[in-house]
């Protein structure tokens, strides 16, 4: 049975804090032991330089990320995990798909139109500030996806759009270049994935520098709940789980039991003081084991450099060297010493005319498969849409197998191309499969 390929991007900037081990890492580590999964892990290193510029916080962002991972039970033996950086067939599809991303796409990206919006609120040029880095941000994304053939991508509904540009890119390939390069990934998202609220009670965010840091010591991860913002009633006085932020930190950590008996301790007038505690040490009782693993794995990082280059030298080995060779090919980037040249042998070189005919089969924006029969650049028969790859795949065998048929409703004839023209295509093309298998 073949699996379904999940790709999970991990943004390498920050310390991770217990936000990020409830809303991603504690769920994709869950998610990867599906069965019926095949799931990639990366640390997006490259997406990191947008916005970070810190050679030294990038490095240490990055070890810190991927030790927090492998110390919450990430397993490297079972899962592929790597480094961005450490793919090279990933900057070069990015340049690929660069090449038949619309630039009006691109124009409509949130981040991109939110900085726009942002300058021309301040009365500032359109892009002042805006790098290039940013604005091509989505196509870094589309290959990081495309590059594994990825089915599914959990990401947040801010990132939906994303994983549709992707989609737009890998279709806009296949159709430009014939066949099916590329998976057209969909977007994974989990109304259900919990989003903590920080010491403040807004989302817990390092932008709001309202974090509690996931490994911090036990002195300190106790001093950070005893800060969580509570209101003024009193001990004995009944207290609100609506809206409360220590109330929403608990349920995180707990049984459906133990959060329903500490829903019942707020109805009864429980301290804060006495429900911070109690916080404390539900958190702390999961924390613990991480944090000693954590600690270990961060007084050895050549050990995680270790995991992260051979996960990544494996990678590539089974996945994105064979596909940018292909995708090399399929777009000229060519061994020259491969080509014949018929000049060279005193003749001249050969017409559109007398090239051999191809079939090219795609898929298009209505999700339907099609084909078209070329010789050099002109198309001398399109396809109707076929429902599945297969249907398309037996007309042509059809169509190669005889002439034309002139009454049939699911092709029809290029410009100015007669079905004479094609019956006469279609003898070369076979005369040619027939030349290449004695050869």
């Amino acid at each position: 049975m073949s699996k379904t390929r999940v790709l999970t991007g991990i943004t390498t900037s920050g310390t991770p804090h217990l936000g990020n081990y409830v809303g991603a890492i504690r769920p994709a580590i869950a998610a990867a032991r599906a069965a019926d999964a095949e799931s990639f892990y990366f640390l997006a290193d490259y997406h990191s330089l947008i916005k970070a510029q810190d050679p030294a916080r990038t490095q240490r962002s990055t070890l810190e990320i991927a030790a927090a991972w492998l110390a919450c039970g990430l397993d490297p033996a079972k899962v592929w995990f790597y480094r961005q950086s450490d793919i090279p067939e990933i900057p070069e599809l990015t340049w690929l798909l660069t090449c038949v991303a619309g630039k009006g796409i691109l124009n409509r990206a949130h981040a991109y139109k939110a900085a726009v919006d942002k300058n021309r609120a301040e009365g500032e040029d359109d892009d002042a500030g805006i790098t290039a880095g940013l604005f091509m941000y989505p196509v870094l994304m589309a290959a990081d996806i495309l590059i594994f053939n990825a089915h599914k991508v959990p990401v947040g509904r801010d990132q939906v759009q994303h994983i549709e540009m992707a989609r737009d890119f890998g279709q806009r390939f296949n159709h430009i270049y014939g066949d099916e390069f590329f998976t057209l990934p969909e977007a994974l998202v989990d109304d259900n994935v919990a989003t903590l609220p920080g010491l403040d009670g807004r989302k817990m965010s390092k932008s709001y520098d309202n974090t509690i840091p996931m490994f911090v010591p036990r002195a300190e991860l106790k001093k950070r709940i005893a800060g969580i913002l509570t209101d003024s009633r009193a001990p004995g006085e009944p207290k609100s789980t609506e809206g409360s932020a220590l109330f929403q930190l608990y349920q995180a950590f707990a049984s459906k039991d133990d959060t329903a008996a500490f829903a019942q301790a707020f109805a009864d007038g429980i301290a804060w003081g006495e429900a911070k505690q109690a916080l404390f040490e539900k958190i702390d009782a999961e924390i613990t084991p991480l944090r000693e693993r954590y600690e270990a794995l961060m007084a050895k990082p050549g050990e995680i450099e270790a995991i992260l280059c051979d996960g990544a030298a494996r990678l590539r080995t089974a996945y994105a060297t064979p596909a940018i060779s292909r995708l090399r090919e399929a777009v000229g980037l060519r061994d020259l010493s491969q080509v014949v040249l018929a000049s060279a042998a005193g003749n001249p070189p050969k017409s559109v005319d007398t090239e051999v005919p191809s079939f090219k089969q795609y898929r298009d924006a209505d999700g339907k498969f099609y084909f078209k029969l070329v010789q050099g650049e002109r198309v001398l028969l399109q396809s109707a849409g076929f429902d599945s790859p297969r249907d398309a795949g037996q007309r042509i065998a059809s169509i190669k197998s005889g002439t034309l048929d002139a009454d049939v409703a699911d092709f029809m004839l290029g410009e100015g191309v007669s079905s004479d023209e094609v019956n006469a295509a279609l003898e070369a093309f076979v005369a040619a499969a027939l030349e290449g298998q004695k050869g």
